[in-house]
């Protein structure tokens, strides 16, 4: 391909990213007017779960489904269903509507957030790939910084409504660039047969394993009734999954994966990174606002470092690991984050706001050099033919770690906070669960190949080029 059309669908996948990642951010500020325009406030929390689980469910699909069907043919259509579930948000006429329509519109999200990753490194060599996916990981971080402010300035001066339609114009420059420029690409010579009792395990077992996660995080518990229920479900669904994809011609989740040392450490770093991360961006701001009395918005501010911190090191990350190879980087990475949290358990009512400030730069310094360099490693690491199903993974246990790091960190605040122990102490034991799950990963970096990665990428873990394009 050559460089200009490169430039064009780069713009238009940095365009749609930018979107969704905003999309998981920008309701959240208009909510309130939202419930007094539609009312149920009974569900309120659905808007966020349902998009947060079919974007979750989906990824995995998403990226074998490229893998199969082809790149431009697959985005095309979930950029497609992501802006119908905006257009449809937009004019939801009440609460079950917009829910049903957020869950459409996360539908399109995980698509968008798999498949944009996995055209670059099809696109680019391993240099500019690094530096792009850096790009796009500080994009993802800046978008979800400005969502909510986006989101109050649009209720407050246009509509609620202009938070979902926003994306209708921005969304169809970002189709007809990729319509039109993502030409080139390989695509598969025969129709594959489509895999669709692994389809519907896999769907139904993410889904419940995340309905009883979020069920457990809501109660405080993990020992009630409707939790395991729904745990065990989620259990036998997925068993039954595995067997199904033992004998697929081709499956959704291919598990010879699973054999290759890159991806295991990817796949376990970014599922703890993923728990971490959602726990200092969840209750961070909490301890700002219920043990020192900060405001919301300057609660807000406390995280700018973080997302700063983790836009500047994702670019350096890709970069560095050229240079010093993934353990390294990934090493040091998960050494700021256990070290930002070893601080978080020291905080008192006495923090500053420039304290909290510092303590979550590190946090987001740690980000930075962890997420970028193991998602590059995973694409340099499998042949091209896996490239979708691979990078699709690795989000996919990024995203099971955070609601998973979310339930039992709100788990052990809401234990802590019955037993008559003050914010805190019960947001102490929330820092410690995430100081301990730090240290799991920090240990789990040894599971990387050691080697600069433009070795490991001339073959000593893959054997197949991922590149098509210089």
């Amino acid at each position: 391909m050559d460089e200009s059309p490169k430039r064009w669908v780069l713009f238009g996948i940095m365009l749609s990213i930018f979107l969704a990642a905003m999309e998981s951010t920008v309701v959240a500020t208009a909510m309130p007017t939202v419930v007094a325009s539609l009312g149920g406030l009974d569900v309120y929390s659905w808007v966020f779960s349902g998009f947060l689980l079919t974007q979750t469910v989906t990824m995995p699909l998403w990226g074998r489904f490229s893998d199969l069907y082809g790149r431009r043919a697959v985005y095309l259509v979930g950029l497609t269903i992501f802006l119908a579930g905006s257009a449809l948000s937009g004019a939801a006429q009440d609460m079950v509507q917009l829910i049903v329509f957020r869950a459409v519109q996360g539908l399109g999200a995980g698509s968008l957030m798999t498949l944009g990753y996995t055209t670059i490194a099809e696109l680019f060599g391993l240099e500019r790939r690094a530096k792009m996916q850096g790009y796009i990981s500080g994009l993802w971080g800046f978008a979800s910084l400005i969502g909510p402010w986006v989101g109050g300035l649009l209720t407050d001066h246009v509509s609620w409504r202009w938070v979902f339609y926003v994306n209708l114009p921005f969304g169809a420059l970002a189709m007809a660039a990729i319509a039109t420029a993502l030409r080139g690409v390989p695509t598969p010579a025969r129709r594959p047969a489509m895999d669709y009792p692994g389809v519907a395990l896999f769907a139904a077992g993410v889904s419940l394993l995340l309905l009883g996660i979020v069920e457990a995080g809501r109660a405080g518990s993990w020992s009630g009734g409707d939790v395991i229920g729904l745990l065990v479900a989620a259990a036998v669904a997925l068993v039954a999954f595995l067997a199904v994809e033992r004998r697929a011609a081709e499956p959704i989740v291919p598990l010879r994966l699973f054999g290759t040392r890159m991806v295991v450490a990817a796949v376990v770093t970014r599922f703890l990174a993923g728990m971490a991360m959602f726990g200092a961006l969840s209750f961070v701001p909490l301890f700002m606002q219920g043990v020192t009395g900060a405001t919301a918005t300057g609660a807000g501010i406390v995280l700018t470092p973080f997302v700063l911190g983790w836009v500047a090191t994702s670019v350096v990350s890709a970069r560095l690991v050229l240079r010093v190879g993934y353990r390294g980087v990934v090493a040091a990475g998960m050494a700021c984050l256990t070290g930002a949290f070893l601080l978080f358990t020291r905080w008192t009512d006495a923090l500053t706001s420039g304290g909290a400030m510092r303590d979550a730069l590190l946090a987001g310094v740690g980000m930075g050099l962890v997420i970028v360099p193991m998602l590059i490693a995973v694409q340099s690491a499998v042949a091209r033919s896996d490239l979708g199903a691979a990078t699709a993974m690795t989000q996919f246990f990024m995203s099971i770690g955070g609601a998973l790091g979310l339930s039992v960190m709100g788990a052990v605040m809401s234990q802590r906070l019955r037993a008559g122990l003050p914010m805190v102490s019960a947001l102490h034991g929330v820092f410690v669960v995430g100081f301990v799950v730090c240290v799991v990963a920090l240990v789990s970096v040894l599971l990387v190949p050691p080697g600069r990665a433009q070795d490991l990428a001339r073959g000593e873990v893959r054997g197949e080029p991922t590149r098509v394009g210089g």
